[in-house]
């Protein structure tokens, strides 16, 4: 009797496959019932062949092999888990079976996963597809109801295909280039180096940054207190100390004159549902969560809770299938004490307010938002991290449902001796959606906006004080994982090409799944450094955005290709189109290594490339023995060391203000007497900070912080 292949991507998935179909008996690698054979991948058994598998010179880096492209990039087995794909391979190729069900995730990746290990076994067998969104038993029945021919999904395949070859020849061929050019390992790739680009562009605005005095009047007028403004332009901050206290003494103890009453009511509509992204921000900015954590758990939620739907998704949407459900996932919800007193609220509703900013069929590619499921709701079985996200998750749900957060605003004009001065105020009038809102300890000592006490238009008051208030002038933030997460989404913004834009905004760099992936990457190859929460760029990340092509840290180059990935998903370009124009971009980063002039230097590293003598770049003179000043991977210091000069400045200095001294902030400090250093983080209270600094008086160099702003 003829049976059925189902191939899951996890031994997980497989088993909750198999309770499912009622598979109980278990073989070598698999699952079986009279029915149906149940096998598993373990993620990706198949990879892309290394350089040396077609010509074993390649092991050996040279730059007159590049570029290094195959007329047909094949696959290879991945050794740790040849052992499982062994066993596909058997199932796969065994005369009883009839035909396949690729059972992956269903999305880009789980599609390419099937497809690899389809085509090293040799297969011609016909297979389906099960497409879902959630692992509950009803999910899974409905979805082995529904089958598709796996056929539908070959451009899906393709698109895949061309992004992971895309990926393989120019990282292979523009990591060989650049490093060949410069002597020490770099590893570059489509979007892991715009992604960098983005970091040291803000490290480079931070760096360049020079802070400015400027001072705000603070006038209290009894009731309310006002900031004076200049009427030419809206302007609130003086530059010059002398005018500032002409304005105070000009109007203290003079009276005042409510000039214009401004009210205006304002709406704002409940949140969208999560995506990945989102929930990424949001768990990084709650919790400290990386964004891999935040994945790591979701995806736990889905696959062994079974408590909220597929999470690698880009839509903040459901679809209208979705909708008869929702009813059902409320009552569950309702169910439990936590969610009670929100849930019941919407139930309570004569009609659930169902609209386009919840359910859109047209804002949804391979699945809809993050949702909860339809599963009893079990919160004593989940551990800290994850109830965290499922908690965003479930509140998030109900808030969309919730009506609008309305609020007052009230602004106030108030006049004195010619001088005009704004006053502010709040006043919440329905807390609508908010009400579902955790307010971290942190957010609750914020100062909240307090409404305008009741002052009419053209009451007189009296200037009861004033004074001139002193601050300064704020760098751009550090990126965060947050803040780079959206920066990612939204790449568009640093395009100027207005079709790309668009593009950009469908996809950005990356994809949701991948994003934590390519952030940890920059971690691992030494581009980036997390402190705190901060995502600091090395000097050898800065570096390497200083020698790579425009095309190659440009978010408009991975537009363009998301852009023809998009197109070879939805069938109206050729995959070989594709790949050709990947082909010529490849020999322009070749040729551009080669004749690339930039003269910069980077630490000395270990590579599988010969060692070669290059003259050392000088950052100046050691104040100690007059010798030139060198830079390595850990310090600054001084030629002469081993003459008994024992200069020296490490580069983590002023690790404890999350700081990492550069080449040019050392010079810098080197050149100049003190240095002020914008933008750190206070040890002491974990605000910002700017901090003064100095090379230290003794003979061993080092650094004297002087103050702390």
């Amino acid at each position: 009797m003829s049976k059925q292949l189902i191939i899951a991507e996890k031994p997980s998935v497989a088993s909750d496959i198999a309770r499912v179909l009622k598979c109980g008996q278990k073989g070598n690698g698999c699952f079986f019932n009279d029915e149906y054979v149940i096998s598993w991948a373990i993620g990706h058994l198949v990879a892309l062949s290394d350089p040396e598998d077609y010509n074993s010179n390649f092991k050996k880096w040279k730059k007159e092999d590049l570029p290094i492209i195959p007329d047909k990039i094949k696959v290879k087995a991945i050794k740790n888990t040849k052992q499982q794909l062994d066993i596909l391979n058997n199932l796969m190729n065994d005369k009883d079976i009839s035909y396949l069900i690729c059972a992956t995730d269903s999305g880009r990746e789980g599609e390419l996963i099937f497809r690899y290990i389809y085509e090293i076994t040799k297969c011609s067998k016909p297979f389906k597809r099960l497409w879902i969104s959630s692992m509950t038993d009803a999910a899974i029945k409905a979805g082995f109801e529904n089958l598709k021919d796996g056929r539908e999904y070959d451009n899906l395949y393709l698109s895949a295909k061309c992004r992971s070859e895309a990926d393989w020849l120019v990282g292979i061929n523009a990591s060989r280039a650049f490093t060949l050019k410069y002597n020490v390992l770099l590893s570059i790739g489509r979007v892991q180096t715009p992604t960098l680009a983005i970091l040291v562009n803000r490290q480079k605005e931070i760096n360049s940054f020079v802070s400015r005095d400027y001072w705000e009047v603070e006038a209290d007028f009894g009731k309310y207190k006002g900031i004076r403004f200049d009427a030419n332009n809206n302007e609130t901050k003086i530059f010059d100390k002398n005018e500032a206290e002409k304005i105070v003494n000009k109007v203290k103890n003079k009276d005042a004159l409510v000039k214009n009453i401004d009210y205006e009511e304002k709406k704002q509509a409940p949140p969208l549902l999560y995506d990945l992204t989102e929930l990424q921000r949001d768990c990084n900015k709650k919790f400290g969560y990386s964004a891999q954590k935040t994945l790591s758990l979701a995806q736990d939620l889905y696959e062994k809770r079974k408590m909220i739907t597929y999470p690698r998704t880009d839509s903040r949407y459901i679809s209208d299938d979705i909708i008869d459900k929702l009813k059902i996932i409320l009552n569950k919800l309702n169910a439990v004490d936590k969610y009670n007193c929100y849930a019941s609220y919407v139930l309570g509703l004569k009609k659930l307010p169902i609209t386009k900013r919840i359910a859109d069929n047209s804002k949804i590619s391979d699945h809809h938002a993050i949702i909860p499921t339809e599963v009893n709701i079990r919160l004593d079985i989940l551990s800290n991290d994850e109830f965290n996200v499922y908690d965003l998750i479930a509140r998030r749900f109900i808030q969309v449902f919730y009506p609008h957060y309305i609020y007052g605003t009230t602004k106030v004009i108030t006049e004195s001796e010619g001088e005009c001065f704004i006053s502010k105020g709040t006043m919440v009038i329905q807390k609508g959606w908010t009400k579902l809102n955790k307010i971290s300890e942190k957010e609750k000592n914020k100062k909240e906006s307090e409404p305008m006490p009741e002052i009419k238009k053209g009451e007189e008051l009296n200037v009861k004080n004033v004074k001139a208030l002193k601050k300064e002038t704020k760098p751009p933030s550090l990126y965060n994982e947050a803040t780079l997460l959206s920066a990612m989404e939204n790449a568009g913004r640093f395009v100027e090409n207005e079709e790309l834009k668009e593009q950009l905004k469908e996809s950005g760099l990356g994809t949701p799944a991948t994003r934590a992936a390519i952030i940890e990457r920059l971690i691992k190859v030494g581009y980036v450094v997390r402190k705190g929460k901060n995502l600091i760029p090395t000097d050898k990340g800065i570096k390497l955005v200083s020698v790579v092509p425009q095309e190659l840290k440009s978010a408009e180059t991975t537009g363009r290709w998301e852009k023809g990935l998009s197109s070879v998903a939805k069938g109206k370009l050729e995959n070989k189109k594709f790949m050709e124009s990947i082909k010529r971009y490849v020999y322009f980063l070749v040729d551009n290594a080669e004749k690339n002039n930039i003269n910069v230097i980077f630490s000395s590293e270990n590579t599988n490339k010969k060692s070669q003598k290059v003259k050392k770049e000088s950052l100046g003179i050691c104040p100690n023995c007059h010798g030139e000043i060198y830079e390595n991977s850990k310090s600054f210091y001084c030629s002469n060391w081993n003459r008994g000069c024992k200069f020296s400045v490490w580069k983590n200095s002023l690790e404890q203000y999350d700081f990492v001294i550069d080449k040019e902030i050392f010079k810098n400090i080197l050149s100049n007497k003190t240095t002020i250093i914008n933008n750190v983080k206070n040890p002491a209270t974990k605000n910002d900070c700017n901090i003064e600094v100095k090379i230290r008086d003794n003979q061993k160099g080092g650094l004297s912080v002087i103050s702390v702003k």
